[in-house]
């Protein structure tokens, strides 16, 4: 029989990612009526994913979420072992050898291709590397952006697309008392641009930031929003969708974005951003580097929630310097762990990874964007974990092969063989201590370091 579970045989997982969902996967595996460990492995020696790196410097609200991780991680059975990169530091083998499963929670680390003619220009960028740019990302720190340009155009309107084009519509004194990087707070005081242009494909509708981040455009210090009256104008399939009770979100932002349409433009303010719908990139031009979008004009067809933007052959052309692409995620494949190429996601059955013949794959779970695509905001991932949780646990008998796993032990062994510098939740809270007080004379909430060798010199 069994005794997996119990205090003298604990459940031992490891957590591949120390995002929402893997700290929402770690909590549920804590409050469950077993005994467990749970190793958290992460990539960088800091954790909370994109709620450190991703969420805008200028919404410190959203990442009120790490207080309640920080509980998790004052756990006796949370261990953090960052600095380590799973699949290379140490292989998937690995953690199935040292633990009964692993629970992937890898988020989607790359963008979607815009798939035309000329993305790969110098000043085409991704979304991604822009905000992890302005975040203090050590994968992003040393990429550079010429904001000498008057027109920045963003391909995409959703709330990623809506965080660029405001920090790009910001003036330095609202930026500065968050805690935004340094280095970009010093290349976005010297911007040059005038004009931001925000290209949803489908209509106002249809767009896909929230009431709240679009009213911010509003009210800010130095740059109007723009919106045309005539894009106002709906097809009946929209309308239906705006009468729908359910569809409170989106009614609000089409009636803010028809409220911006009426709008005087305040010369007083020297950027304007401008809001454009029914266009989606055909081209990008240029002979080394970005100098002009060619956008063609779209036309929706469908019944309502289902409609699809289709190129009607007119096109219009944007002169630009710089853009940005903000069309989706798609999560990275981890050798030794199936993946669906096209959806950019690990096959899985509730959280249960199958493999290309829909068959489970023991001891392999997943959550997060990694398992059902980048949707949804930061508490939604809590869900999302618990679902995975819940399928792990009723597998509990199957994930015990009669073996003796060592769970952390192995994996410090293994780590050490190598001389991989790994960094525990303690010597991760001297960072963050230093990281505010760094912050403190500068009135902002944190001074991130943003080079790794940086961040590990104070844990020495």
């Amino acid at each position: 029989m069994s005794t997996l579970g119990t205090e003298q045989d604990p459940l031992l997982v490891a957590i591949v990612g120390s995002g929402p969902s893997g700290f929402y996967a770690a909590e549920a595996l804590i409050k469950s009526d077993i005994a467990v460990k749970v190793d958290v492995l992460e990539r960088l020696p800091s954790p909370f994913g994109l709620v450190r790196s991703g969420v805008a410097p200028d919404h410190q609200k959203l990442k009120q979420a790490i207080k309640l991780y920080e509980k998790i991680a004052a756990s006796p059975e949370f261990n953090l072992i960052a600095n380590v990169t799973v699949g290379t530091d140490i292989t998937v083998k690995d953690l199935c050898e040292s633990h009964h499963a692993v629970i992937f929670t890898c988020g989607a680390e790359s963008d979607r291709k815009l798939g035309v003619p000329g993305e790969d220009l110098i000043g085409s960028h991704t979304a991604t590397e822009f905000v992890g740019w302005y975040n203090g990302h050590p994968d992003y720190r040393d990429r550079e952006f010429d904001l000498s340009h008057d027109v920045a155009v963003i391909i995409g309107q959703g709330n990623v697309a809506a965080d660029v084009s405001r920090i790009l519509s910001k003036t330095v004194d609202e930026l500065k008392q968050t805690d935004i990087a340094e280095h970009a707070l010093d290349t976005l005081a010297e911007s040059k641009i005038k004009e931001i242009h925000v290209i949803g494909r489908r209509g106002p509708a249809q767009a896909k930031l929230t009431p709240k981040e679009l009213r911010e455009f509003g009210e800010l210090a130095d740059c109007s929003p723009v919106v045309l009256s005539e894009d106002m104008i709906l097809n009946p399939e929209s309308e239906k969708e705006l009468e729908e009770k359910s569809n409170v979100a989106s009614k609000k932002i089409y009636d803010l974005f028809c409220e911006f349409s009426k709008r005087e433009i305040d010369s007083s303010k020297t950027k304007k951003c401008f809001f454009s719908f029914l266009m989606g990139p055909k081209e990008l031009v240029g002979n080394s580097r970005l100098e002009k979008v060619v956008l063609e004009k779209n036309g929706l067809s469908g019944e309502p929630f289902k409609q699809s933007a289709r190129g009607t052959g007119e096109t219009i052309e944007l002169e630009s310097g710089i853009l940005f692409r903000s069309i989706g995620y798609r999560g990275v494949p981890i050798e030794g762990v199936p993946f669906h190429e096209n959806w950019g996601t690990i096959p899985n059955e509730k959280g249960r990874v199958t493999d290309n013949d829909n068959n489970v794959v023991s001891q392999f779970y997943t959550a997060g964007w990694i398992k059902r695509g980048p949707s949804g905001i930061i508490g939604t991932n809590r869900a999302c974990s618990v679902e995975t949780v819940g399928c792990l646990l009723e597998d509990i008998t199957k994930l015990d092969d009669g073996s003796k796993k060592s769970g952390a032990a192995a994996i410090y062994t293994i780590l050490d063989s190598k001389n991989i510098r790994h960094v525990n939740y303690a010597e991760w809270k001297k960072i963050d201590a230093k990281e505010i007080e760094r912050g403190e004379p500068k009135g902002k909430p944190r001074e991130k370091y943003t080079y790794i060798d940086e961040m590990l010199s104070v844990t020495d």
